[in-house]
């Protein structure tokens, strides 16, 4: 008798963790491509090219220590045009919301960028602000804006739904 209701309360746990939890997943949306481009499109991100930024570091601004680096993947699509990859990793301050439903969270980056003049020169370092911010619901964490140098920037998605943003210098 005591196999016969062991067995049954097994098999009621084994059921209840078979059930379905789609309805709790949350979509977390947060890969972002950053192109930095001249007013003509052409692509500021070329490796070793007179007139390219050849250097670039981030740095989180909101983080507890002055130097927190900021990784990113400096990728190149297949044709040929360079980028920035960045997934996550710079600290997130809370900017409404609070414990509602509906926040927003923003990151703040300085971007630090050295061109090439020449063969042997490089231009001084241009620090640059990159203010990200995201929108948090029980559903859904995404990119819902971006500014660069307090100007806000267009961002759209690709194919496989990465934030696109192109940044022109």
């Amino acid at each position: 008798m005591k196999n016969l209701i062991f067995g049954i309360l097994l098999g009621c746990f084994a059921l209840m963790g078979c059930r379905s939890d789609e309805d709790s997943i949350q979509k977390i949306d947060q890969i972002m491509n950053f192109y930095i481009q001249d007013i003509n499109g052409k692509d500021l991100l070329v490796p070793n090219t007179i007139g390219s930024y050849t250097t670039v570091s981030m740095n989180d601004v909101l983080a507890p220590t002055n130097v927190a680096t900021v990784s990113f993947s400096p990728k190149t699509t297949e044709n040929s045009t360079n980028y920035l990859e960045y997934i996550a990793g710079a600290t997130r301050e809370l900017q409404s919301g609070g414990d509602s439903d509906e926040r927003v969270y923003r990151s703040r980056i300085r971007v630090a960028l050295t061109k090439k003049i020449t063969d042997t020169t490089f231009a001084e370092v241009v620090n640059d602000t990159l203010e990200i911010r995201y929108h948090w619901t029980p559903t859904v964490f995404e990119v819902s804006k971006v500014l660069y140098n307090d100007s806000e920037l267009p961002i759209s998605k690709d194919s496989e739904s990465r934030t696109i943003v192109k940044i022109i210098k």
